[in-house]
C-alpha cells in the first residue's frame, strides 16, 4: 500500500502541480471561518459569502460582539446557516478571550471552538502556519482512500491514520487538496470517469459496482 500511496502522490502532483485550497482567505482567522462555512457547501459559494462577511467582521473581536440574526443572514446561501452562525460567534468569543484575539495554532485548542473538527483544524494549521499535525478527510479524501484501497474504514479518524502511515509528512497538507480535486473531476461519487483515470492501472476500485463513466 506503500508503494501505491506513493505512486498516487506522484501522479497526481503531475496532474495539480499548483495545487491548494479554492477558498479564498488572508488570515488565519478568515481560512478558519470559510472552512466552517465550507462544510456541506461549495467552495465558490463561500467565496461568494466571505467578502461581506468580512467587511463587517473583519476579526474575532467585531463577530464576537454580533448579532446572531444578522450573521445568518448574511452566510444563509452557505447552509446550515443557523448551526454556523453560532459556532462562528462562540468560536469568536472564545478566541477573543482566551486567546487574545488570535487563533490558536495547535490541534488541542482549535478542537475546543464549537463546530471545528480535527478536518478543519488540519486545514487551518497547514494552510494558515504551515503545521503539519494529520491530513484532513472530507468525502472526496475518503471516497477515494478507500476506492483505492488505501484503507478499509469508513470512519474519518481512521482514514486519516491510514493515510499518514503511508505518506510521508511533507505531504500532508497537500494530499487533500489533490484528492479533493481528482474526486471532482475524475473519481466522481456516482460515476468515476474510471477509462480516463491516470490511476486506473493501480486502482482496485473497491465499491466500484456501477459502469463507469468515459
Amino acid at each position: 500500500m506503500r508503494e501505491c500511496a506513493g505512486i498516487v502522490l506522484e501522479r497526481l502532483l503531475q496532474r495539480y502541480p499548483r495545487t491548494g485550497t479554492t477558498l479564498e482567505w488572508t488570515s488565519p482567522w478568515e481560512i478558519l471561518v470559510a472552512t466552517v462555512l465550507a462544510a456541506q457547501c461549495t467552495d465558490q459559494r463561500v467565496n461568494k459569502v466571505t467578502p461581506e462577511l468580512f467587511r463587517l467582521w473583519p476579526d474575532p473581536e467585531s463577530l464576537a460582539q454580533a448579532g446572531l440574526e444578522e450573521v445568518e443572514r448574511v452566510i444563509h446561501s452557505t447552509g446550515f446557516y443557523r448551526n454556523k452562525a453560532r459556532h462562528l460567534v462562540q468560536s469568536a468569543r472564545i478566541i477573543r478571550d482566551r486567546h487574545n484575539g488570535k487563533v490558536p495554532a495547535s490541534m488541542e485548542e482549535l478542537l475546543q471552538l464549537p463546530g471545528v473538527a480535527r478536518k478543519t483544524a488540519n486545514i487551518v494549521l497547514s494552510g494558515a502556519f504551515g503545521i503539519r499535525e494529520g491530513i484532513a478527510v472530507d468525502t472526496h479524501v475518503k471516497r477515494l482512500a478507500c476506492r483505492l484501497g488505501l484503507t478499509s474504514s469508513g470512519d474519518p479518524e481512521r482514514v486519516e491514520k491510514d493515510l499518514a502511515a503511508l505518506l510521508p509528512r511533507s505531504e500532508w497538507g497537500r494530499i487533500n487538496h489533490l484528492l479533493v480535486q481528482f474526486g471532482r473531476e475524475v473519481c466522481l461519487a456516482r460515476a468515476p470517469r474510471c477509462p480516463v483515470c491516470e490511476l486506473g492501472d493501480i486502482c482496485p476500485r473497491v465499491g466500484v459496482t456501477s459502469g463507469a463513466a468515459s
